[in-house]
């Protein structure tokens, strides 16, 4: 494993014109896993090399391997759980912990309107955690698909409020990610906000059902860095998909609200009851 990272590390130093001189003597094995990840976060769109993307992906499945994998059956529902009589709660789980380690049908990225993922360095948000886990191949689909965008609807063409858009999962063990873009919160809430975020989960929802995506994993969308309020998302969130859901029940095996804070499971807690 060691020498995977050193040569992954070297490769991507020279992979970047800014960062050939990074200095790793001395640096221990989390430090240098640190410098990898950075590495991939600024690094920009552009062809991968094939020694560098087959280097990559050994190293990311053996970082997975590491932290393992939990499937659906490992995750309970409402209705297991808590004997819950929350509405669908035999199609509902809620989860606390890393969502790239879910292997079902697709998770949901909290995305910028760029949708290229997160440039800042090991930073703590969600697109950030995906696209490393995913690979630098997730950043190259998603400025594919934003340049066939830009083509269609303007150069200067972001990603509006609310959609969902399709990706490949590449090293990350579920089958698809599903990104979105939240409303961001700048002062104090109002109705158009709560529906932006009712879209973003509707937005997704369709995207399954279209795509034949039977389990789908949401992350807290647009807390934290977005700054919308966590008890209202929880509420917004478990409304808006317990609503689906009385249309579209069995188009669905399990749909998983992901939360990583204890403060976000307490908060789902008192909700479902």
């Amino acid at each position: 494993m060691n020498d995977t990272v050193d040569i992954l590390l070297d490769m991507l130093k020279k992979d970047s014109s800014d960062c050939q001189a990074l200095e790793t003597n001395g640096c221990s094995l989390t430090q240098k896993k640190n410098m990898i990840r950075s590495l991939m976060n600024v690094r920009m769109p552009k062809t991968v090399p094939e020694d560098l993307l087959r280097c990559q992906d050994t190293y990311l499945q053996n970082e997975l391997a590491a932290k393992g994998t939990v499937t659906l059956s490992d995750i309970p529902s409402l209705k297991a759980q808590y004997n819950s009589l929350f509405p669908h709660a035999e199609r509902l789980s809620l989860w606390q912990g890393d969502i790239t380690r879910l292997k079902v049908g697709a998770i949901v990225n909290a995305a910028n309107s760029q949708m290229l993922g997160c440039f800042v360095p090991c930073h703590r948000c969600i697109d950030n955690a995906i696209h490393s886990a995913a690979g630098i191949q997730l950043r190259e689909e998603c400025s594919h698909i934003m340049k066939n965008r830009r083509m269609r609807y303007g150069r200067e063409y972001e990603e509006p409020v609310g959609t969902a858009t399709l990706t490949k999962a590449y090293n990350l063990p579920c089958k698809y990610v599903i990104h979105t873009v939240g409303p961001i919160v700048y002062g104090n809430l109002n109705d158009s906000l709560r529906q932006d975020l009712r879209n973003c989960y509707k937005s997704v929802l369709q995207c399954c059902l279209e795509n034949e995506i039977p389990s789908v994993a949401f992350c807290c969308i647009s807390t934290g860095e977005f700054h919308f309020p966590n008890d209202e998302a929880a509420k917004i969130a478990l409304e808006t998909v317990t609503d689906f859901l009385d249309t579209h029940n069995d188009s669905f095996e399990r749909i998983i609200f992901n939360v990583f804070k204890d403060s976000d499971r307490e908060i789902y807690c008192n909700i479902i009851g």
